[in-house]
């Protein structure tokens, strides 16, 4: 089989997968939600819909601008060392759930990444 590139993976087939990395460390669905919504600026769970990664971020209301403040590595990368503008938006999803799972309040996570 074929890999796909994150620009044709379906947003909806790598949700469940978010939340269950969260939840196998004790955190909850409505944890991810608060993080995707503080992310994209989505209010209800549009994500939902058949769409790619691509058009996911794409169709953002309103990506949040604080997200260039995520900071740190995924899959021994440096997020901000990540050129493709599409590839950053998915580490930065990444890194808010992983930080989720090793314990951080939605609170924290967004406190951190907004500069407050």
């Amino acid at each position: 089989m074929a890999r796909r590139s994150a620009a044709e993976m379906r947003f909806n087939d790598v949700y469940p997968l978010l939340v269950k990395k969260a939840e196998r460390k004790g955190r909850t669905k409505e944890e991810v939600d608060t993080l995707i919504r503080w992310l994209t600026g989505y209010e209800t769970e549009a994500w939902k819909e058949e769409a790619t990664y691509q058009e996911f971020f794409d169709q953002a209301p309103a990506f949040n601008p604080d997200a260039s403040k995520i900071r740190g590595t995924i899959c021994g990368v440096r997020i901000e060392e990540i050129e493709d503008p599409l590839m950053r938006k998915v580490r930065y999803l990444d890194k808010l759930v992983d930080d989720l799972a090793k314990g951080k309040t939605t609170e924290k996570i967004i406190a951190k990444y907004s500069g407050k």
